[in-house]
């Protein structure tokens, strides 16, 4: 007999300083039979359905929840889940199953739980029948793990890439370590330590230090120590407002309660020397695109990052900021994409080819200047639907493959042309752009509201990149926010900090 594995899906990634809150219809549901829906389509669900069937277990599917990063998710959203999960999980449970695993994030807050994974992991402990079975799952790199999480999960397994273009493989190694958990009749357990440490997102890419040291330094760690399984690197989510933000390590083990503690606290270390790495402070958008304006044969394209806007952070996608300074210095044939549905209806109306008066973006944000007024000239409108150029995009990891920004417009004022969308979209592949008759590679400059996520997609084409401030929610001044939860002191909030670790 096969063994039998309940699966569920609950994945949000909450920034807490953003005003919106998440609700239930925010989030993509597939429910019982239709998560099997999900194989092929690039997803973490996808790459433990693969492993699952590769590896003969049983998959006992529930429900599948997944939304883009934004703020706090509802009370509601999160009990509504729950009600669905014990309708299917309760019945299965009673007739006995091996195994759980579980595709989550680790950094969703709800505006009762600060360390929503932790909450959703003991309920799933207490249902009669999951009290004693082996709960494994996939974490994204930029969790906020918690000791309560690793005592209640016995392997959580988390993305080594930023961008995250192994999401998929981690759920295949999850879901691999389960198998050996059963086939092997062993049961290993989750060890967990912390340094008193925060980086905001651009300093947390795997292809520079301090990740790339510290992901080598864990994969040293499995290579010297047959009892651990997988020791992980947590990047932390540095816009969520909880006592447990920020970067942690944690190791699955078969050894003696404690035996990991030496190796974790290596990586803490090292994490800890190599902080300053971590930390990264931008120039101020108009005075770079002021240089580039200068240039007297501008060619590109030239991408202008804005980590500030970041959708795949949680912010709100419509920040003014870079288009503002590209209207100023008048650049010629640039591009920015901006999440707008007010303007995108305003144009419901008009032929291509009209010219209307707009206020673009700026609403999202209390730090943005507002909206912009610009007459522009409607170029194209689409369902906005479009398929992954790369499925191996951190966007996969978010939506799987098929994607839809809702209904778009690309409008033009001057140099300048504008992709509005209906709902806000992470710029993580080309096919965003492509999609909507925009061929990246022919602008001169391009806006992107990212961090480290695009860089797969965008650096290829390149042939320059820089990074800039302007106004929004995510910023990576991180002193800037109204902390309340943070546990204090920690670095780079409180300069004196000293080196520290806590254990579970």
């Amino acid at each position: 007999m096969k063994p039998r594995i309940l699966t569920a899906g609950f994945f949000h990634e909450t920034h807490t300083f953003v005003d919106e809150l998440t609700r239930w219809e925010d989030f993509s549901v597939a429910r019982g039979a239709d998560v099997f829906q999900k194989r092929g389509d690039a997803s973490p669900t996808d790459g433990f359905l693969e492993e699952a069937a590769r590896q003969g277990l049983e998959v006992i599917p529930t429900l599948d929840a997944r939304a883009t990063p934004s703020g706090t998710v509802t009370e509601a959203a999160f009990e509504a889940f729950w009600v669905e999960f014990v309708e299917r999980a309760a019945p299965e449970l009673a007739r006995g199953v091996d195994g759980i695993f579980l595709v989550l994030h680790g950094a969703m807050v709800t505006e009762s739980h600060a360390d929503a994974e932790g909450e959703l992991l003991a309920r799933i402990r207490a249902l009669p029948g999951a009290g004693a079975v082996p709960i494994f799952g996939v974490l994204d790199l930029h969790a906020n793990v918690t000791a309560r999480m690793c005592t209640l999960a016995n392997g959580l397994v988390m993305y080594r890439e930023n961008p995250h273009t192994d999401a998929r493989e981690a759920a295949q190694r999850g879901t691999a370590l389960l198998a050996r958990c059963l086939r092997e009749r062993v049961v290993p357990h989750l060890e967990w330590c912390r340094p008193p440490l925060v980086w905001a997102p651009p300093g947390t890419g795997t292809g520079t230090d301090p990740m790339r040291a510290l992901e080598s330094y864990a994969r040293s760690v499995e290579a010297e120590h047959p009892a651990i399984w997988e020791c992980n690197v947590a990047a932390g989510f540095s816009f969520a407002d909880t006592p447990d933000t920020g970067v942690s390590l944690s190791a699955i083990t078969t050894g003696a309660p404690g035996s990991a503690r030496d190796a974790l606290e290596g990586g803490a270390r090292l994490a800890w020397s190599l902080r300053e790495s971590g930390h990264i402070v931008y120039p101020v958008v108009d005075e770079v695109v002021a240089r580039l304006a200068a240039e007297p044969a501008l060619t590109g394209p030239i991408l202008l990052v804005e980590p500030a806007d970041n959708i795949g952070g949680g912010a709100p996608g419509d920040g003014t900021g870079v288009l503002r300074a590209l209207l100023t210095h008048r650049v010629a044939n640039s591009l920015v994409v901006i999440n707008d549905p007010l303007a995108v209806a305003a144009l419901a109306d008009a032929p291509v080819g009209a010219v209307r008066s707009l206020a673009l973006g700026g609403r999202g944000s209390r730090q943005d200047a507002g909206p912009v007024q610009l007459a522009v000239t409607l170029v194209s409108r689409s369902d906005g639907r479009f398929v992954l150029e790369d499925s191996h995009s951190h966007l996969a990891s978010m939506s799987g493959a098929q994607i839809d920004m809702g209904p778009c417009a690309v409008v033009r004022s001057g140099g300048v042309t504008v992709l509005l969308t209906s709902r806000k979209t992470p710029p993580f592949d080309l096919g965003q752009l492509r999609s909507q008759g925009l061929e990246p590679c022919g602008f001169a400059v391009i806006g992107v509201k990212a961090a480290v996520a695009h860089r797969r997609a965008y650096d290829p084409i390149a042939r320059a990149s820089f990074f800039v401030d302007t106004p929004g929610p995510c910023s990576s001044t991180l002193a800037c926010f109204p902390w309340r939860r943070l546990r204090r002191p920690i670095w780079p909030l409180d300069p004196a900090t000293s080196f520290s670790c806590e254990f579970s």
